[in-house]
């Protein structure tokens, strides 16, 4: 990529004294070539500052300089009008002159435009744009086959549009999410709402995360198979490039539309082996995610502890300072450092006849000290073992249970066989356990793909009931009637068979 090299007078006009009026002019002719007025006068460029917000008063001579002086930065063109009829020489020097915005002074004020809209906006990290950029490459497939030059143009048009507004909003989130990382002068109320709302709002972007990088990249893939020379060739005649110059744009175009391409694939799908933008992409968010849960550790640990040792103690010092009898202080200190009598004091000797009453306790052998009691302060209590609870009560009875849904099982599955093939509103009124097995069956079914003669086969996990589907001819609706209420959808042919029977021919 080429280095870029600004003019060094391109954006003077955003600096010194008359910056202000600098940049409404600028404004005011944005604003005409809005309404496709490319050329203003001297009156015309005072009428427009008013619409623009600028509404000091303004002398001829300073804001003759003023243009002047942006012709000087080569922002904006000076030319003579010769096509109007003037009455007087007044006149003509009040409206020979006609400004209008050169291509750099068009450049500067976009910049400085595009540079305010940044400051305002805030990035985003959209799946709705992912989405969109699937959709874009799966509508550019479709035109290839089938499409128009006119449509292949737009629809590369519109992905290069998400494309680059994928890049500037996780450019702008980013940058915010590190900034927000590094915040931590805010209000702690603030500051933990935010952060958790950053939490959530990151796991829900990456959350199916890689389900949309594959369908992106496995579409990008399918597009260079139909070849990425072709598509920007259909695009260019479907663009209708104008020739306003003597130079062929189509040589730019193009090389513009590879750029792009190239940027979309470095996203997703490069081929020089590097890893996905996509997935740096993830990478960060998964690590803010982590960063920021840190933080919400921390100040929920500072919330719970509202203030330190050092200020605890301060506090206990002037409690004792100001209590006055000798008592209270005792108990005051009991109180606080939880220190009070030995709770192992009541242990004995394992034979307390070799140890005698009048032993000191620092010559006197050490008393075993249950790890319980240092733990917990309470001693073990040995009780007697607890009977083994006989089950075969309880395993009769789950045994029973299982006979009796192994028998509502196979009766359904029996009031479910068809014989043959049949249609599904067939079946008529259903009680709701059999209408779930019917249901089970059903979505096996359509959770295959179709065979021959668009015939979708399933079967139970034991593979005990099978079932052959094909949808009707005539589009007909079906209506179950169940205890819970009535199921309708398309009036399929069905046929259910058990213990590995064969399916005869089904047939509308």
């Amino acid at each position: 990529m080429d280095p870029i090299r600004v003019p060094p007078e391109m954006f003077r006009f955003t600096t010194g004294d008359r910056a202000g009026l600098y940049v409404s002019i600028l404004h005011a002719f944005g604003e005409a070539n809005e309404r496709m007025e490319t050329t203003l006068g001297i009156d015309d460029v005072r009428s427009r500052l008013r619409t623009v917000g600028w509404l000091e008063a303004i002398e001829d001579d300073d804001l003759t300089h003023a243009l002047g002086q942006l012709r000087d930065w080569n922002l904006v063109d000076i030319v003579q009008n010769h096509t109007e009829n003037y009455r007087t020489a007044a006149e003509y020097e009040r409206r020979n002159l006609q400004y209008s915005l050169t291509k750099q002074g068009e450049a500067a004020f976009a910049g400085v435009a595009h540079a305010m809209t940044v400051l305002a906006s805030t990035g985003a990290l959209q799946t709705a744009v992912l989405d969109a950029i699937a959709d874009r490459l799966a509508d550019l497939l479709r035109e290839l086959e089938s499409g128009s030059d006119r449509r292949v143009f737009t629809t590369l048009t519109e992905l290069e549009a998400h494309l680059e507004a994928l890049r500037g909003n996780t450019k702008q989130f980013n940058g915010e999410l590190q900034r927000l990382l590094r915040d931590e002068g805010v209000d702690l109320t603030v500051f933990h709402e935010v952060k958790a709302a950053t939490v959530a709002y990151l796991r829900e972007f990456l959350t199916d995360i890689e389900h949309r990088t594959q369908t992106i990249a496995s579409r990008i893939q399918a597009v260079d198979d139909h070849g990425v020379t072709r598509v920007h060739q259909c695009a260019l005649l479907g663009a209708d490039l104008p020739r306003l110059t003597g130079a062929d744009p189509a040589a730019a175009w193009l090389e513009q539309r590879r750029a792009r391409w190239d940027g979309l694939r470095a996203w997703f799908l490069p081929t020089d082996g590097a890893a996905p933008r996509i997935d740096q992409l993830r990478v960060v968010g998964r690590k803010a995610i982590v960063s920021l849960l840190q933080v919400l550790d921390r100040i929920t640990e500072s919330r719970r502890r509202s203030s330190s040792a050092v200020s605890d103690f301060r506090e206990l010092a002037r409690w004792f300072s100001i209590l006055p009898d000798q008592d209270d202080l005792h108990r005051l200190w009991s109180t606080v450092f939880g220190l009070g009598s030995a709770r192992h004091a009541h242990l004995a000797h394992e034979d307390p006849e070799l140890v005698g009453y009048t032993e000191s306790w620092t010559s006197a052998p050490a008393v075993e000290v249950s790890p319980l009691l240092r733990a917990s302060g309470r001693t073990e209590r040995y009780g007697r073992t607890g009977g083994i609870p006989d089950v075969a009560a309880i395993r009769a009875e789950r045994k029973a249970r299982a006979a009796i849904e192994r028998a509502e099982l196979e009766a359904a599955w029996d009031m479910l066989d068809t014989g043959g093939a049949v249609r599904l509103s067939s079946f008529g009124k259903l009680e709701h356990g059999v209408f779930e097995r019917l249901l089970e069956l059903l979505g096996r079914a359509l959770a295959c793909a179709p065979g021959s003669g668009g015939v979708r086969r399933g079967s139970t996990s034991d593979g005990r009931v099978e079932i052959a589907l094909r949808p009707p001819s005539d589009g007909a609706i079906a209506e179950l009637t169940t205890p819970r209420g009535v199921f309708r959808g398309p009036d399929y042919v069905v046929e259910i068979v058990r213990g590995g029977g064969r399916h005869s021919e089904v047939s509308a």
